[in-house]
């Protein structure tokens, strides 16, 4: 039975874990995507992604409740104007933020998220610059200690890696003479036994070595150096966290890397480098115990996520910035992480689009977004927090090539 008629069975099943991966036809211009969960095993260890952490009862409720006025709370409240007001600009037009948005959701199933309203009232402001100048001031007051960064695959574009899914340039479109039945297919495990080559092309394109990381690795690394950084949470598989210096033990990689390899059937350890080896040339690497396919410890749908990946529930809690870059938040269970630092905790959004609990209005009082080239956000982040010079200068020392925006 080939894959695709697989999928045609499940789909008349109807609640298969193959037809709840498949993208739901878009309803607006703007929505927000369907959610794809990454790993089912490790989404019913964590009872499904169930409402957002700040709505949900259990042991951080109360606290969360208790410090929405705190003092960080206040300085925030004391800082933000409305977006006329403000000479600045900041990152909604007009939009009242002083109002938590909430959200509730159905038998543990994330709650879609309204379209994006059109009027002058709702559009977000991508040129605006508000949400950089409030959250480097948080940072120049000494208010966050233990920030916590969210990345996905936009923060390698500007290393040269397409990010997946923007339309003609993306990685899934760059699949497209394998006829995937879908684009996320390529990381189903199902399909990978029957067409590896269709996963082996895309992991020649984000083996490591073949890329260096560019300045918003670095201006990462630089939080870790001022001792600001508590962990980084990517969903990036190509090492460029790790190329750039960010040591092992404030990294986690949640859909795993190229580092170790084994059979995807009996799991024998396979040697990383002769898989490495196989896959470049064009070849399939067997294992040598069942004649498997062997694959890089790369997580597909279904898969068990690495277990330090479970550092989140205590880090977020911990979190005083949550910074969100390069990211569709599409992926269950990562994408709801970030739901799960206090309602006072300050969430600062870069991105091309707005994603995830930013496509709200109102958004809480605590959530900036700057929208726009990542690598332009970033660097005029460290330009107002006077860093910039000394991440330059950490780029030069590796070799790495320094990119300036006026």
């Amino acid at each position: 039975m080939t894959f695709s008629t697989k999928v045609k069975e499940r789909r008349h099943k109807g609640g298969s874990e193959m037809s709840r991966l498949r993208p739901a036809v878009e309803q607006s211009p703007h929505p927000a995507a369907p959610r794809l969960t990454r790993s089912a095993a490790s989404q019913a260890r964590l009872g499904g992604p169930g409402p957002p952490k700040e709505l949900a009862p259990g042991p951080y409720g109360k606290q969360r409740r208790k410090h929405t006025d705190s003092a960080l709370a206040q300085e925030l409240s004391q800082m933000r104007v409305s977006g006329q007001e403000s000479p600045l600009g900041h990152a909604l037009d007009g939009v009242n933020m002083r109002h938590a948005s909430r959200s509730s959701t159905q038998n543990d199933q994330p709650a879609p998220s309204p379209p994006v309203k059109e009027g002058p009232r709702a559009r977000v402001k991508s040129s605006s610059r508000g949400g950089l100048a409030s959250v480097a001031r948080l940072l120049k007051l000494g208010r966050c200690k233990n920030i916590v960064v969210v990345a996905g695959a936009g923060i390698s574009t500007a290393s040269g890696i397409p990010d997946f899914r923007t339309p003609g340039t993306g990685l899934y479109s760059n699949l497209e003479r394998y006829d995937l039945p879908y684009p996320e297919a390529v990381f189903n495990i199902d399909y990978f036994s029957e067409c590896p080559q269709a996963f082996f092309s895309l992991a020649r394109e984000l083996y490591p070595g073949r890329h260096r990381p560019n300045y918003i690795h670095y201006f990462i690394r630089s939080l870790h150096l001022r001792g600001l950084l508590l962990r980084v949470y990517t969903q990036n598989i190509d090492g460029l966290e790790k190329m750039c210096g960010i040591p092992e033990d404030k990294l986690v990689e949640a859909h795993g890397n190229f580092t170790t390899a084994s059979c995807h059937l009996c799991y024998t350890p396979y040697p990383a480098e002769d898989a490495k080896v196989a896959i470049m040339s064009g070849d399939v690497p067997t294992c040598s115990f069942c004649a498997g396919t062997v694959k890089p410890d790369v997580v597909f749908f279904g898969e068990d996520l690495p277990q330090k990946y479970f550092l989140h529930s205590e880090d977020f809690p911990k979190a005083d910035l949550l910074i969100i870059m390069g990211t569709s938040l599409q992926i269950e269970p990562f994408a709801s992480l970030v739901n799960t630092v206090r309602a006072s905790v300050p969430r600062l959004l870069l991105n091309r689009h707005a994603v995830g609990p930013f496509l709200k209005t109102p958004l809480r009082r605590a959530d900036h977004l700057e929208l726009g080239d990542l690598l332009d956000s970033v660097q005029r982040m460290a330009h107002l927090l006077g860093w910039s010079a000394e991440i330059e200068e950490l780029m030069r020392s590796q070799g790495a090539i320094v990119s300036r925006v006026d």
